[in-house]
């Protein structure tokens, strides 16, 4: 039995086949947020699960990335529009280093200058958020939209905006654990 990580409640995820245990460590499992919130507006949202541990019957998780669904992320595009992409690499405040892809549709064609503005604002909103907070909380923050409603709060004063959200995000690198020894030596 797979479970998602506690920040999310410790939701089961589904039953993953293997004939050794071991052989799970490593693996991803992909759900929805729907499957985990139970909120039927998040099914566009698939999340990915690294299994980290296994204890006994029970494989633990950690946040391995999201994006939006492909039919979802589609619906959104639309012509005479423009379309602002962010792609950045943050680190939170407990080291994790995520790469997230930040999108912002706006109501009507803008100018180049607006576009790199608005960019800016997704940047520095974004560092700010990882730089304060750990990784649970900033997963949950991004997942369930709170960042990019700051972002479209912000950017709306740039140009009119249709949606702003985090299409994507991915776990690039973990903190390196302290050995017990060095730990107590400091």
């Amino acid at each position: 039995m797979v479970i998602a990580p506690p920040f999310f409640g410790n939701v089961e995820l589904g039953a993953v086949p293997a004939e050794e245990p071991e052989q799970l460590i490593g693996r991803v499992v992909e759900a929805t947020l729907y499957d985990i919130t139970g909120d039927f507006s998040h099914q566009y949202l698939k999340m990915f699960f690294q299994i980290s541990e296994i204890e006994g019957k029970t494989a633990h998780t950690m946040f391995k990335g999201h994006e939006y669904s492909r039919d979802y992320l589609r619906s959104l595009v639309r012509r005479r529009t423009t379309k602002v992409d962010g792609l950045f690499n943050l680190t939170t405040k407990d080291g994790y280093k995520l790469r997230i892809a930040v999108s912002a549709l706006t109501l009507s064609r803008i100018k180049t200058s607006q576009e790199k503005l608005i960019r800016d604002i997704m940047e520095k909103i974004t560092t700010e958020k990882a730089s304060t907070l750990n990784l649970d909380s900033f997963v949950q923050e991004m997942v369930l939209g709170k960042i990019a409603s700051d972002v479209y709060n912000q950017a709306k004063k740039v140009a009119p905006l249709r949606h702003v959200g985090i299409r994507k995000s991915k776990l690039i690198a973990q903190p390196a654990q302290v050995p017990v020894q060095e730990a107590k030596a400091a």
